[in-house]
């Protein structure tokens, strides 16, 4: 077997990567054995160390389960790996594409928005009302430079979720705004139909403001479904 292109440098990322790669794109199926620690550190020409730190991740990633007796068995990642494998996911070789996670990670997130917003009408106290009111009117004067209206709109959700008292959905929004999942690099022309409809987030920001929890739930869902793109998702078997 020909050896790993293997760089000096932070050689356990590197071997940890190629391991998880293996794994998403169904080279290392679910319930074989990981290769064995010594085999490993053969074929990428690195100490054990540097494979049992890789090895480590994985296990931290709910890639493969490490049993006491020392064998380490690869997991289906579909049913136990979590939001943080979405950057790994869109970066891997195999698995699905970056296009079709990107479409799971707006649908997503029009979900959880339209409810947090449902929420936000519900429960949030007069401080976040009055500071939304302000974001409103920051987000109205940032346009019509998308790149601005991005950070404004940004702010402007934090404020509504915050809104909803739900740690969940907040660290939900923390994986959608930042890097953990790829949305934060949708082109703005996909979702340049939101970004622009100033005024309906306006109504949106009144509706959570007038306690109108329905009615910022129904227009929340809609203005957030405008980013997820139309072509169909290839169904998973």
């Amino acid at each position: 077997m020909k050896q790993p292109n293997i760089r000096r440098e932070a050689v356990s990322d590197q071997v940890f990567v190629v391991l998880r790669d293996r794994i998403l794109g169904g080279e290392l199926p679910p319930g074989s054995a990981l290769t064995a620690e010594r085999d490993l550190a053969d074929e990428f020409g690195v100490n054990r160390h540097a494979i049992r730190e890789a090895v480590k991740r994985l296990q931290q990633a709910r890639l493969v389960d490490v049993s006491h007796g020392g064998r380490t068995l690869v997991l289906d990642w579909r049913q136990t790996a979590g939001l943080d494998l979405a950057m790994g996911i869109a970066e891997a070789d195999g698995g699905p594409s970056v296009e079709d996670l990107i479409r799971d990670a707006l649908e997503m997130r029009a979900c959880i928005g339209a409810d947090a917003a449902r929420l936000c009408a519900i429960r949030c106290s007069e401080r976040i009302a009055a500071e939304l009111a302000e974001a409103t009117g920051r987000y109205a004067r940032s346009g019509p430079d998308l790149a601005e209206m991005r950070a404004a709109h940004s702010a402007w959700w934090r404020l509504i979720v915050e809104g909803t008292g739900n740690l969940a959905y907040l660290l939900a929004f923390n994986s959608l705004a930042g890097r953990t999942l790829p949305v934060a690099n949708v082109p703005d022309d996909l979702r340049a139909a939101e970004l622009l409809d100033v005024e309906a987030h306006v109504r949106l920001a009144g509706h959570i403001m007038a306690r109108e929890a329905e009615a910022a739930e129904q227009l929340a869902r809609e203005l957030l479904s405008r980013s997820v793109p139309a072509t169909p998702r290839k169904v998973v078997p």
